[in-house]
This record gives structure tokens, C-alpha cells and sequence, in this order.
């Protein structure tokens, strides 16, 4: 008899976006220490099982992420202080359309939503993210005569994992 693999389902998106924003109470009454590195954007998983992984994320001024996706992870984050411009990739128009997300405002995404967060404001910033399954690769782009060209592969269960050493830039 053939061995059936088991598996658990990803959590939908409704689900992602109650996590998070539970998570996000959860800091705002204190279960969770939040940190900040001025040099490095601080990060802890808070949460992990084989359905989702949930990260804690501080961003102090001028810290990002680079242009990326979460493979065929879905997510979700929402801002638990300061304030986030995410850049997304409209694959429609060609063009990255960016917003700023305020405290309380929350984002879902399904997979290979391709976006690049950041901080541009004095006041550090924290966020909570989950991503369903758990996040095992992501890639990483940018954007060349309205075109989105992919730079790397990496394997990860680390949302802030650094991108390969060639990708880097300066935050």
C-alpha cells in the first residue's frame, strides 16, 4: 500500500489577517519585548507551527527590506507603530505603486506578491508578519525599463535573512 503524505493546509487569508492583528494586540499589551537595532532591522519569530510562522519586526529610520516575494508563502502584516511605505509591483501597469500604512493597517497577499517595505520616518516602526506555509524561499528583484527582473533565488525560513551579499544595498 503506497504511503500517503499528510499535510497541513495554509492558513486562508482571512486567517493570516487575524493572526497578525492579534499578534499586534498581543504587543501592544506587553506579551511580546519589542527591540531596535539602529544598524540592522531587529526581527524574532514569535510563532511557529507547520501551518504559519510569525515574525516581530522593528524598523528604525531609513531600514528596509530590497524588492521581494515570499515564494509560495501567503502573508500578512500589520503595523503596530510608526508607519511602513510598501512599494508593490503592479504587474498590470509595470510600475511599483507605493503606500503608506499607518498604525493598524493591515496587509494580506497571496503568493509571489513581489513589494519592498520601509521606514522612512524618525520614529521606529514595528510590525507583526505571517506567512503561510511557512516561509521557506523567497526571491528577489528590480525593476529595469518597466520590467520586473528577477536577481536571485534564496532558500530561507528567515523573512529577514539578508539577500545574497551581491544583492545588497545600502538601507
Amino acid at each position: 500500500m503506497p504511503r500517503r503524505r499528510i499535510t497541513t493546509p495554509a492558513l486562508d487569508l482571512p486567517a493570516l489577517v487575524e493572526l497578525v492583528e492579534c499578534v499586534a494586540d498581543e504587543v501592544r499589551a506587553g506579551v511580546h519585548e519589542v527591540h531596535a537595532d539602529p544598524d540592522e532591522r531587529w526581527h524574532v519569530r514569535v510563532h511557529a507551527d507547520e501551518q504559519v510562522d510569525v515574525w516581530l519586526i522593528s524598523w528604525t529610520r531609513d531600514q528596509g527590506t530590497q524588492l521581494h516575494d515570499h515564494g509560495e508563502s501567503s502573508g500578512a502584516f500589520t503595523v503596530v507603530e510608526g508607519s511602513l511605505d510598501e512599494a508593490v509591483w503592479e504587474a498590470g501597469t509595470r510600475r511599483l505603486t507605493e503606500t503608506a500604512r499607518s498604525v493598524g493597517d493591515s496587509v494580506v497577499f497571496g503568493e509571489r506578491y513581489v513589494h519592498d517595505v520601509r521606514n522612512r520616518r524618525e520614529e521606529t516602526a514595528v510590525s507583526v508578519h505571517a506567512y503561510s506555509p511557512p516561509l521557506r524561499q523567497m526571491s528577489y528583484y528590480e525593476v529595469r525599463r518597466r520590467r520586473l527582473v528577477t536577481l536571485a533565488h534564496s532558500w530561507t525560513d528567515d523573512p529577514e535573512a539578508p539577500p545574497p551579499a551581491h544583492l545588497r544595498r545600502a538601507s
